[in-house]
């Protein structure tokens, strides 16, 4: 019997964990799910009785050195910033691991140790990132093996609202961790365009926007990702002209979260005195100049030509003129700004969220004639629970799981899903679950 470590029971967690309990007696795999809330564990566990449901606390050592100690496979659904001492327990009592997130200097200093303890540090196995590297490199290397030369590759993903649930002027709801929507895009964004590097800081990045067309579901806007250039290693392209990659959003979210950068309002780094105390009107009035105009006024006069009708009814309707008084003590701008947004944003009951995901291929074939390639996919939840961002960022996770412990993935070491020996098993039975990619050459 195997055993599965799965540490988190968050929004993510639900469609990992019931592939693994559904998959655990045939399998013979042993499963664990901890938290710090056991009430998230019994949610995404109700319905199966084999299962362990514990709580977890990553700061308590000796609970995570003995529980990691007893398994064969530790799946992290953790921040990412709490992954390294779960990574180094790994190394240490030669478990592999598995998570979604990006891996950091500190993961990646842990490569060598891994090898030589002969386990698996798989990450970036989710949705963006991991089903974007593994659907993109298996469009790449066949490029390549019909002696094709890549020009251009972009790739954009948003997690959104299914159409059908989409009743708001922001057509967004939150299917992830609200405060990475709410801090997304600082730092400054960098890719290369025609064999020119280009920048766009924070302040300007929701003012430069591509449009991408999606057949059945229309039109969406983009705004570059902070870190493109280093795909280019990842992917085996390392002198492709152009590579840039970047966040789906319905249009006019651009316009109108750009007034929120612009007034400072997703600001981390400080804290307001006292800030329950204030309502929202009074939080938004202290970010705008002076003078006896109203509020609204006084916004409408500082954007100028950025505020157009439109962009009003969007900044109107999550009641932030309204003099609602704010429940968090001493919180920055943008951890108030999030609280607003959680309660607008919120997904109900009957909501459903869609994944939006689109390559553009452009190459040169053995014949030097240009051809191009897009490749979509788009995938609805079926609820609040199996959400699309669930399946899309669990599934991935729990498929990996189940190769490395079927011993069909062979390399050992830190890694991501971009080489054949594990795309090619990970977007077969992706499929299956009706997550599945079509692409149009032409």
């Amino acid at each position: 019997m195997k055993n599965i470590l799965v540490i988190g029971a968050g929004r993510s967690a639900s469609s990992l964990i019931k592939y693994l309990l559904d998959n655990s007696i045939k399998e013979n795999w042993k499963i664990t799910v901890g938290d710090l809330s056991i009430d998230l564990v019994k949610q995404k566990t109700a319905n199966f009785p084999d299962v362990r449901a514990i709580v977890f606390d990553i700061n308590n050592e000796n609970q995570r050195v003995n529980e990691i100690k007893s398994a064969d496979i530790v799946v992290s659904m953790l921040p990412a910033s709490m992954h390294l001492n779960v990574a180094k327990d790994c190394v240490r009592y030669k478990k592999h691991l598995v998570t979604a997130s990006y891996v950091s200097k500190e993961m990646a200093a842990l490569n060598e140790e891994a090898i030589a303890a002969g386990i698996i540090l798989m990450n970036e196995i989710g949705l963006d990132p991991g089903i974007d590297h593994a659907s993109a490199m298996k469009v790449i290397d066949e490029i390549h093996g019909k002696g094709g030369v890549l020009t251009s590759f972009k790739s954009f993903t948003g997690g959104l609202v299914a159409p059908e649930s989409n009743d708001n002027p922001w057509g967004y709801k939150f299917s992830w961790n609200p405060r990475n929507v709410i801090l997304a895009g600082q730092g400054t964004a960098q890719f290369i365009e025609d064999n020119e590097y280009k920048y766009i800081p924070y302040n300007r990045l929701f003012t430069l926007i591509n449009t991408v067309e999606i057949d059945g579901y229309g039109t969406f806007e983009a705004y570059a990702n902070r870190d493109s250039l280093s795909y280019r290693k990842l992917y085996n392209i390392p002198t492709i002209p152009t590579m840039l990659r970047g966040t789906l959003r319905m249009p006019g979210y651009c316009k109108a979260w750009n007034v929120f950068v612009k007034l400072g309002l997703t600001d981390d780094s400080y804290r307001i005195e006292a800030s329950n105390k204030l309502t929202y009107r009074q939080f938004l009035e202290s970010f705008l100049p002076g003078g006896k105009k109203s509020t609204k006024e006084k916004l409408i006069a500082l954007m100028g030509n950025e505020m157009d009708e439109d962009t009003l009814s969007k900044i109107e309707w999550i009641d932030i003129f309204k003099d609602n008084l704010i429940q968090l003590v001493n919180a920055t701008p943008a951890e108030i700004l999030q609280n607003l947004l959680e309660e607008k944003w919120k997904l109900q009951k009957l909501d459903k969220d869609m994944i939006v995901m689109q390559h553009q291929f452009e190459y040169k074939n053995s014949n030097a004639e240009i051809r191009k390639i897009k490749s979509s996919l788009v995938v609805k939840g079926h609820d609040q629970i199996y959400t699309a961002m669930a399946q899309t960022v669990g599934l991935p996770l729990a498929i990996a799981t189940k190769l490395i412990l079927q011993g069909k993935i062979k390399a050992v070491g830190l890694m991501i899903p971009t080489t054949k020996e594990i795309y090619d098993p990970l977007l077969n039975e992706l499929e299956s679950f009706g997550i599945k990619f079509v692409d149009l050459e032409y």
